[in-house]
């Protein structure tokens, strides 16, 4: 056999190899241990479409991420007015800052610490537009990096998230078996705020022990004029103990929060052994330590209310200084509740709450359909196909069908490889790119039959067979590769899948048609010499 031939050999043998070694996780499901740990273990995952799962649409409320930004400044403003001694109403209404003060140092202190903000005369500031709009952008990237850390720490595989326009963003978990969970820990804020308990205020003696879910805004009304500026009124979700039903206790709490979420360094679930109930032991950074230490030694015997979007989770009185900067939170959670919880404080808060516009759930039944609807199409195909060629064109016909099965494995091997998802549309670029495999053999095999009808050897007949048809088989793929190419570039979700299947394919063609083939035809005359060619 000619060293040539050989080294074409030796790569076909090397490349199907390497297929089979990434495919092996598709072909036996339960593989050693160590195999997993050191060698590829995935395989060819399958897409939403054909698994099953979830379909999410979320809109980042971008101006609520402008609002927080506003409670931020203003809460600085008066932070920065107190430490100077200085007297000072600060508000936010209709999106802008509005300051009433008598000290003259105030306008200032605003002018000097605060540049960005443009003055609109009478006290009132707002954020100049080019800001606000870098916000509301910064709050969709951001949400999307959180987003994608919870799901990651969730657990799910293969999930597609990506953003959608200005302001929206699309999550697809295949395989997911409890959406509502999910769910949950997506659009959950997870704005952690510590904020100390005003039960020396009259108001806190007023307040009702406990009122009924819904009876909340209620209460905020009919305290609306009596609330310290300072305070505000947050619920606490309880169960009553007599009657075991869900109730909501009112909470007296500071607007002001003495240490918030983004200084956690860990959020992790531990059981607490008196009452065997699980709970979220929090550890605060080395700075949140600091805080949180010199908060709980200024307020000893008083409550500390610890609160998650917006409602109290627990308000433990604090009874001594607490170093370290260790606390937790507990609220009755069941185990999955304090993972989800832990997950949402580990992945950080989402910078502005998310809206979901879409919720598709994807049955498997659906999926299981279209793949053994896929499977009887390909089979019959296939069948189709082999017993035409070999009819067709013989032995040559065999030697196509041989470059169709390399197609084939390199294809499936390639996506393993690049641990790509195959999803239906992606089924249908794998037919469209073994359609053009066939194709090509037929152009070449069809040049042959006129080499021979013009009375070449059938060595060159091959030969000639080939040159000819080389350039027509090049452009056509080339065309329809720069065409898959810019369906990536372009496309989103199911058309992506469509172009990653039919560039793999296409590039795999190019090699299986006029390197497989050949091969196999260098090699038959290599051996002996071919009188007649079976085509």
């Amino acid at each position: 056999m000619k060293k040539k031939v050989l080294g074409r050999f030796i790569i076909i043998g090397v490349l199907a190899a390497l297929a089979v070694f990434y495919l092996l996780p598709n072909i036996f499901h339960s593989l050693p241990g160590w195999w997993k740990q050191t060698m590829p273990s995935r395989g060819i995952t399958l897409g939403l479409d054909l698994r099953g799962g979830l379909h999410l649409v979320f809109e980042v409320q971008g101006d609520k991420a402008v609002e927080i930004t506003l409670d931020h400044i203003a809460e600085s403003i008066r932070n920065d007015a107190r430490s100077k001694d200085m007297e000072a109403s600060v508000e936010i209404k209709d999106g802008r800052i509005v300051l009433e003060h008598q000290s003259p140092g105030m306008a200032a202190l605003i002018r000097e610490d605060y540049p960005s903000l443009d003055a609109k005369g009478n006290g009132v500031y707002e954020l100049p537009a080019a800001r606000v709009e870098r916000i509301k952008k910064n709050s969709v990237e951001q949400a999307l990096e959180t987003i994608r850390n919870r799901i990651d720490q969730f657990g799910v595989a293969e999930p597609v998230i990506q953003r959608q326009g200005e302001n929206e963003i699309i999550v697809q978990l295949p395989g997911v078996k409890n959406p509502k969970r999910a769910i949950d820990i997506i659009g959950k804020t997870a704005q952690l705020e510590f904020k100390i308990v005003d039960d020396k205020s009259p108001v806190a003696a007023e307040l009702p022990g406990f009122v009924n879910p819904g009876e909340e805004e209620a209460i905020l009304q009919q305290f609306k004029d009596k609330i310290p500026p300072d305070d505000q009124i947050l619920f606490q979700k309880e169960q009553d103990p007599s009657t075991g039903r869900s109730v909501r206790t009112p909470v007296l709490v500071n607007k002001r929060a003495v240490i918030t979420g983004d200084l956690l360094s860990e959020a992790r679930v531990s059981i607490d052994t008196r009452y065997n109930e699980p709970y979220v032991a929090l550890t605060f950074n080395a700075a949140g330590a600091k805080i949180f230490e010199d908060v709980t030694a200024k307020h000893v015997q008083d409550r500390m209310a610890i609160v998650l979007d917006g409602t109290v989770y627990s308000a433990p009185v604090i009874r001594e200084r607490i170093p370290g900067g260790n606390a937790s939170i507990t609220g009755g959670f069941s185990t999955d509740e304090a993972k989800d919880l832990a997950i949402v404080l580990r992945a950080g808060a989402l910078p502005a709450p998310v809206k979901m516009l879409q919720n598709v759930t994807v049955g498997p039944s659906l999926g299981r359909d279209s793949i053994e609807a896929g499977k009887r199409a390909g089979v019959i195909g296939a069948f189709l196909v082999v017993f035409f060629m070999i009819f067709y064109y013989r032995l040559s016909g065999v030697i196509a069908d041989f470059a169709l099965g390399l197609n084939i494995l390199f294809l499936l091997g390639s996506m393993a490889a690049l641990k790509a998802t195959l999803t239906l549309p992606g089924i249908a670029g794998v037919i469209l790119a073994v359609g053009m495999a066939v194709d090509s053999n037929v152009l070449m095999f069809e040049r042959m039959r006129e080499e021979l009808r013009a009375g070449k050897t059938p060595r060159a007949a091959v030969d000639s067979g080939y040159d000819k048809a080389f350039w027509t088989i090049f452009d056509s793929h080339v065309t329809t590769l720069i065409t898959a190419l810019v369906l990536f570039q372009f496309g989103t979700g199911p058309i992506k899948g469509f172009a990653v299947t039919l560039s793999l394919g296409v590039a795999i063609n190019l090699f299986t048609a006029l390197v497989g083939t050949k091969t196999l035809f260098d090699f038959i005359h290599s051996r002996t010499e071919v009188k007649s060619l079976s085509i």
